[in-house]
């Protein structure tokens, strides 16, 4: 039984270029995921929906039925991950099932199924929650892992960031409510409404239907402008930053096991296996990681 539910796992989870059936899978969930996504919005075009209602539905059902299957396999499966924490296959499903990726999973098939159990759905939100499809894509791509992971990295640097520009917008909101006021009052009738115009300025998008008239009200829009480029671009140089300092520190962490793997000469099946799943769980190209190889292989030789 621990046998197909580890090669189940396997093919459910990213697969590497030697497992071809683990690729296949990959390949096909995703493409039903992006086509999903396509008929999601063509559903809200009412001329397509009207016309090819029908086929929209049979493919949802059959997408649901997909992406059931494939929820119920991963609960059954995730039983024999021996890298889970939990110790037990209850706590292991467990763990699974209330985590990011089981709830997404699960959010992804229950758009679906609450019109049988509840009537009366509003079918708008329930096909803009089907949009959370897109979300299952994370079981073959840590980008939400590795943002979420960069910006908790730099929480410090990012919480006094956002710091400055909740300054900035109670400042401005303040300063051009007491200039606007007076001439203005429809736009910038309270602090509250002010900060619209002020938040859509500090962030540079600045829309237009709401501006200054008055010769004040004129310098702190512009003083408004200025620090919205300053505080956008230190957000936005902490958000790089620590996407950069991550990749390094990965890369470090992984030339260390592959140092420590190679520092008696010889690389064990363990070793080449333990070295494999680091690499994928830290998403190093299979190119990288043989340059690093070759490089610490060269580098022994001329000691």
């Amino acid at each position: 039984m621990l046998v197909y539910q580890r090669r189940m796992m396997e093919v459910l989870n990213k697969g590497d270029h030697q497992d071809a059936t683990s690729r296949a899978c990959d390949i096909f969930l995703s493409a039903l995921i992006l086509l999903n996504l396509a008929a999601v919005c063509l559903e809200s075009v009412e001329s397509i929906n009207r016309e090819y209602n029908s086929a929209l539905v049979a493919f949802e059902w059959f997408s649901v039925s997909i992406f059931l299957t494939e929820y119920l396999l991963r609960i059954w499966s995730i039983a024999a991950d021996n890298r889970n924490p939990a110790k037990t296959p209850l706590g292991r499903r467990a763990r699974y099932i209330f985590s990011f990726t089981g709830l997404i999973d699960l959010a992804a098939i229950l758009p679906s199924i609450l019109p049988l159990i509840m009537g009366g759905v509003d079918l708008r939100w329930l096909r803009v929650l089907r949009l959370i499809r897109l979300l299952k894509i994370s079981h073959y791509s840590s980008a939400l892992e590795d943002l979420f992971s960069a910006v908790y990295e730099e929480r410090r640097s990012f919480a006094a960031a956002l710091y400055l520009m909740a300054i900035a917008l109670f400042l401005s909101s303040s300063m051009m409510y007491l200039a606007e006021y007076e001439v203005q009052p429809e736009h910038f009738r309270s602090i509250p409404q002010t900060m619209w115009w002020s938040l859509i300025t500090l962030t540079t998008v600045g829309y237009g239907d709401v501006f200054p008239i008055t010769p004040m009200g004129k310098v702190i829009g512009a003083f408004t402008a200025l620090m919205g480029v300053c505080t956008v671009a230190l957000l936005t140089g902490i958000v790089a930053s620590a996407f950069s300092n991550q990749m390094a520190r990965r890369e470090a962490i992984f030339e260390a096991e592959i140092n420590a793997a190679m520092s008696d000469g010889i690389v064990t099946l363990d070793e080449k296996e333990h070295i494999e799943e680091l690499r994928e769980r830290f998403n190093i190209p299979e190119e990288h990681a043989t340059a690093i190889f070759a490089l610490l292989a060269e580098g022994k030789k001329h000691k």
